[in-house]
């Protein structure tokens, strides 16, 4: 496992708790994203949600495999 996906494994452990804290009663939550801190609310955390696909997504791709999902087509 590369340094990269390391990082953004524990990225994503971050958020992951930050958004559980938030969804059991705290007002708000700090994360650093890129040297950036970022506050999130319960009013906001459908970016917190957003962030937390990107991170994911990002791990997929660096472990190599595709973010693309099945499909399940019913006739």
């Amino acid at each position: 496992m590369t340094t990269d996906v390391i990082v953004l494994k524990q990225r994503l452990a971050e958020a992951e708790a930050a958004k559980h804290r938030l969804a059991t009663g705290s007002q708000r939550e700090r994360i650093n994203r890129a040297g950036t801190e970022i506050t999130y609310t319960r009013t906001n955390m459908a970016d917190l949600d957003t962030y937390i696909k990107g991170l994911k997504a990002a791990i997929d791709r660096s472990e190599g495999r595709s973010a693309r999902s099945i499909l399940n087509v019913e006739f």
